[in-house]
């Protein structure tokens, strides 16, 4: 199989967006996964949303991301977790 080349230069800033179940721990367990895969990621840069009714949370986090890989397994991480509905 080979790698497709990517359309990001790398590193670049990169927004994140992750959406879950407003539910007690969701914020500090979807931030201690993007803390794992990028390390210099300051949570105090998180815009966190809460839906109309309250039912749901919205992170939007931006990295500096370094490489293809790097994305891919955040990715991975966080849409593999169960608290987590969406990642884009």
């Amino acid at each position: 199989m080979t790698e497709q080349a990517s359309l990001i230069e790398y590193p670049c800033d990169f927004p994140i967006k992750i959406m879950g179940k407003a539910q007690q721990d969701f914020t500090q367990t979807t931030l201690a996964i993007v803390k794992y895969h990028a390390p210099d990621f300051d949570v105090n840069t998180t815009a966190i949303k809460t839906s109309r009714n309250g039912t749901y949370l919205s992170l939007t986090c931006t990295i500096r991301a370094t490489s293809r890989s790097q994305l891919d397994d955040l990715y991975q991480a966080l849409s593999e977790h169960p608290m987590i509905s969406v990642v884009l």
